[in-house]
Parts: C-alpha cells; structure tokens; sequence
C-alpha cells in the first residue's frame, strides 16, 4: 500500500474488549498499532472508553495510561449510573457520539478509516465518511456465536475484516498469555491488577523493559 495513504484508526474500547474476550484471545495493543502504521501514514489511532468517575481504583487506568503515552489518542468520559424500569442499578458508557464527531472532523484528511467496533449503530457513520470519498473498513468478527457484528454495519462496511484474522499479527502469543488471575486478585467487572492488565494488553513496564 502506498506510504501517503493516510489512515486512521477508530476504536471501540468496550466492543473490542468484549470481541477479543468472546474469540479467547488477548490483544497486543503495540503490535497493533505497527500493523498498521505500516500499511500507511497513520494519522491518528483513537481509542474510546467510558470510566467509572468515583472509583478510587479503575481497572481501566493502567491501560489507558499506557495508550496515552504510547500513540494512541485516549477519549474517556465518565460513566452514569441509573435504575432501569425493574428498580435495578445500572450503568451506562456509550461513547457513539464522541467517536463519530472525531471520524467525521477527521474525514477531510483522510482516505481510509478502520473503525474496531460491531455496533450497527454505526452503519450511519459509515455510509456519511463513504459519501465524503473515505474507503472504510470495520474490524469485528463473525467466528464468535453469535456473531459480534452488527449485519447492517459489515453490509455497509467497504471491507470487513474478522478480528480472528488479525491475531497472527496483533495478538499476544500463546506463551506470553498470563494465567488467570486468581478470585481474589479481582475486581468488578473482572478488572486485574495493574500489572496483569498490563500483560493483558500488551503493556510492557519499565522493569520489563530494555535500557535504552
């Protein structure tokens, strides 16, 4: 692919994470960001989350910390909370609208988006950037059951590219996977510690590190 095709990446944290989890497979958040790099001029790599606000510890932090410094463009916003017509507690994240503002803006420097997500919401974000000239890709699986893509949105889509695909190139070896953690080394929502999230997602500390 030519070296001036400009590209960007969109990415649906919360999708992601629940697509990798269901095909069993850990993501390696450095590898990704190369595999891509190298198929052109990669403008931005976005990557979307909502985080509990009043949470002392967020299993997230460590992860998002990571990306921040480490070419990703991090995009949070606090969680709501609300109790659903059943009297129970819920909460809500949804990053739609910050991701499709930022694809949109965006557009005009680009020529291709790969947008991680599965949410047929999106097939209307897709079709406005492929008006615009954007050659769009979007990056979810069907291997799962059921599958974690929206069918309206891999219709639109002018490429679909199943995460199981991508893996050989951007997942973490089988070796490198580390061992459950234990039950009580967890938190809610099956969050790790920091230094097993950062294993998880490709993370390398500075002791793991070598010196420059």
């Amino acid at each position: 692919m030519a070296s001036d095709h400009r590209l960007a990446l969109f990415i649906d944290g919360a999708n992601l994470y629940a697509t990798a989890k269901s095909l069993g497979v850990d993501i390696d958040y450095r590898r990704l960001l190369k595999e891509f790099q190298s198929q052109g001029t990669l403008v931005r790599a976005y990557y979307y989350t909502a985080m509990v606000d009043d949470q002392e510890y967020s299993s997230l932090r460590p992860l998002v910390d990571w990306l921040d410094y480490n070419g990703y463009r991090v995009v949070t916003k606090p969680t709501k909370e609300f109790v659903d017509a059943t009297g129970r507690r819920k909460i809500k994240g949804n990053m739609d609208i910050e991701l499709t503002v930022d694809a949109l803006e965006l557009a005009p420097y680009l020529d291709h988006v790969i947008l991680f997500s599965g949410d047929g919401d999106f097939r209307s974000l897709v079709n406005a950037l492929q008006r615009k000239g954007l050659r769009v890709s979007v990056v979810s699986s069907i291997m799962t059951q059921p599958p974690m893509v929206a069918d309206e949105l891999r219709r639109q889509a002018d490429e679909f590219v199943d995460l199981a695909s991508l893996m050989p190139r951007i997942g973490r070896d089988a070796g490198e996977r580390p061992p459950r953690p234990a039950a009580a080394e967890r938190s809610a929502g099956e969050g790790e510690r920091p230094r097993g999230l950062e294993r998880r997602y490709g993370i390398r500390q500075a002791d793991d590190e070598p010196n420059p």
